[in-house]
């Protein structure tokens, strides 16, 4: 039983400043048909040596049936080389806090500085932070950047963008008293209507790219747009798609985020994410988290230091630009290792083989299931199906009744493909 330090003395006394009389109170907005009390456990079978334990587990995991989900949606199943586990799992590599104390800490600190060197020659960007937890924590916080840097209040965001990102968006918004206005999507292309994207009382206009139905945004001209009416263009990215597609600093985007959970990082139901950052030099100030510099020491030789941390803990927390207190390095050390192995080439021929085996896949599949059969797409699209195959789009987008996302990477084999078909057909 776990240790609970507060004497019933302190719970009365903590319950008559809040206006309760019971612990219960607290939780009376929970709905009744989740909040059950916790069910008493059954026996507790007698112990095991280790090698029984160990047999009885492998017994269990047979249980299982190996299946290709064809799930996307913003977590992937891409191939990890080895040599990113064995380096990420290196002792030095662990550590219990941030690398504030640059000359106890170089190894990370030029870890961080190179993952940042990556991210930024990836996106076509000038500068990127030490990363964030994930994807959503990082559109959200670009956002509040665009407030900051415009002093505008609203927010424009495509409804082809990640649901959840923009669940997180506007539970930031919330807290900030913005306001988040959402872009409607065209039902034959899957892709946003541009039509009135932002006016001069708009911060700046999210888009994703490829966005969360894997169709690709028409984003010729729209930075000059969004600038001329004193915004900031946001664009959330797939890390792998930009093997083949523009940078988005090349198209005029101001500020990059993304996901970077596909850089040689497992899915591990659901985890660990990594939160892609990267703005344009004039924002660096304004930048979220930490940024790591390179610099010389008293002997002139190469080091690397903290150059900027924008933090709650060394100001006052309203004047903090960002309250995030960690970000994910070991998920970046991943990332690192993985962009090194792979490199330019190794990262285009994997975007190139998620391309071509998702758009084989769509060629099998009869014209009648398409959603968005005008549509252009990387490695994810949207087909018509009762069948239970990839990502079921009701939840997010209830007019999609009927309607699943399907994903393909690197990994998945001809005859995965085929079968998909061959049960969709069924």
């Amino acid at each position: 039983m776990g240790y609970i330090p507060n004497t019933d003395q302190d719970k009365e006394k903590l319950l008559s400043l809040i206006g309760k009389s019971f612990v219960e109170e607290l939780f009376s907005d929970i709905p009744a048909k989740i909040n059950k009390p916790i069910p008493t456990p059954g026996p507790i079978p007698p112990p095991l040596s280790e090698s029984e334990l160990l047999e009885e587990l492998k017994m269990l995991s047979e249980e299982n049936t190996a299946t290709t989900p064809f799930l996307g949606g913003g977590s992937y199943n891409h191939f990890i080389p080895s040599v990113v586990k064995h380096i990420i799992n290196r002792s030095e590599f662990y550590t219990a806090y941030t690398p504030y104390q640059a000359e106890m800490s170089q190894g990370i600190l030029q870890v961080i500085f190179e993952y940042q060197s990556m991210i930024c020659e990836l996106t076509g960007m000038d500068v990127a932070n030490a990363s964030m937890y994930d994807g959503a924590t990082a559109l959200a916080e670009a956002a509040l950047l665009a407030c900051r840097q415009t002093r505008r209040t609203e927010i424009v965001v495509s409804s082809t963008v990640h649901p959840e990102y923009r669940q997180v968006l506007k539970t930031y918004a919330k807290g900030a008293d913005l306001e988040v206005r959402e872009l409607p999507y065209d039902k034959n292309l899957g892709t946003t209507i541009h039509e009135s994207q932002v006016t001069n009382h708009s911060a700046c206009l999210i888009l994703q790219q490829p966005n969360f139905f894997g169709c690709i945004e028409d984003i010729k001209g729209l930075a000059e747009k969004v600038r001329a009416a004193g915004a900031l263009f946001i664009v959330n990215v797939d890390p792998i798609s930009l093997g083949i597609l523009k940078a988005p600093g090349d198209y005029g985007a101001d500020i990059v985020i993304g996901e970077g959970q596909s850089l040689g990082n497992p899915q591990s139901f659901g985890g660990p994410g990594l939160g892609i950052f990267a703005v344009k030099k004039n924002l660096v100030r304004q930048i979220p988290g930490r940024v790591v510099g390179q610099t010389v020491d008293s002997d002139g030789k190469r080091g690397f230091c903290l150059t900027l941390q924008t933090r709650e803990q060394h100001i006052r927390r309203e004047k903090a630009t960002s309250n995030i207190c960690s970000n994910e390095a070991h998920a970046a050390l991943a990332a690192t290792v993985y962009l090194s192995i792979m490199g330019k080439q190794g990262l285009q021929k994997v975007a190139e083989l998620c391309l071509q085996k998702a758009h084989y896949l769509f060629s099998k599949i009869p014209s009648t299931h398409y959603a968005f059969p005008n549509s252009i797409f990387f490695k994810e699209f949207v087909i018509k199906t009762e069948k239970k195959i990839g990502l079921d789009l009701e939840r997010f987008y209830p007019e999609l009744k009927g309607c699943r996302l399907v994903c393909v990477t690197e990994l998945d084999k001809k005859e995965a493909l085929d079968q998909l078909v061959a049960n969709l057909l069924a």
